[in-house]
């Protein structure tokens, strides 16, 4: 499974490559606010600072709503960089969008899937990731994970090569569930990454080794 770290945050990005186990980045308009990051120009400059420090696909969202404008948003994002994956919302021009780029070599997000009906036309479009938010699902009590399990099984049943991405990711356990249903990558801050190394029997055991290794001296 690959991991993605979900941020604009350039420091966040490199600590998360440091690790050794980021495979790649998505983005959102939310979040390069919360960056201070604003007009196009910035914009397309910081995916460029993004893409310099992390190796694997950087997902760039689109911010308009009408096909013609996702279409220009898009082919400028994708001319920025070769890793550029253009992000598009799961709507009718999103559709229309992700099969033009689909056709044009272009790599593609699928954002804000809620149903498994919505990957399945992300998929039968050509998208190259399809990403569910699990985790605004469990906000308005339906299981995320579930949809996660329903697309998984579309998929296998039609070969389809759309990777699921799984979104809105909180805490450790939601990384390893999907792990368990097969999703093929999952995107989330650093602090559910770094999560999963932690046990109190590691800690422990760790402690002991160090006071057991000071009586050696």
């Amino acid at each position: 499974m690959k991991f993605f770290i979900d941020t604009a945050n350039l420091a966040m990005i490199e600590e998360a490559s440091t690790l050794g186990v980021l495979d790649g980045v998505t983005t959102n308009p939310s979040l390069m606010a919360k960056e201070g990051i604003s007009g196009k120009h910035n914009i397309h400059n910081h995916y460029l600072d993004i893409c310099k420090i992390a190796d694997g696909d950087i997902s760039a969202e689109v911010l308009g709503i009408t096909f013609e404008e996702m279409i220009r948003e898009g082919e400028e994002l994708a001319a920025l960089h070769p890793r550029i994956v253009v992000k598009v919302p799961v709507t009718k021009d999103g559709i229309k969008a992700i099969r033009y780029f689909s056709e044009k070599g272009i790599k593609t997000n699928c954002t804000l899937v809620f149903s498994a009906g919505q990957a399945l036309l992300a998929a039968k479009a050509g998208a190259t990731y399809v990403s569910p938010f699990l985790g605004r699902l469990d906000d308005v009590s339906t299981d995320g994970l579930h949809l996660i399990s329903e697309i998984r099984e579309i998929y296998d049943n039609y070969a389809f090569t759309t990777q699921i991405l799984a979104a809105s990711v909180r805490h450790s356990m939601h990384i390893i569930n999907c792990a368990k249903l097969g999703a093929d990558v999952v995107t989330c801050p650093l602090a559910p990454i770094l999560s999963l190394l932690k046990h109190p029997l590691t800690d422990s055991g760790l402690d002991q080794f160090i006071k057991d290794s000071q009586k050696m001296k």
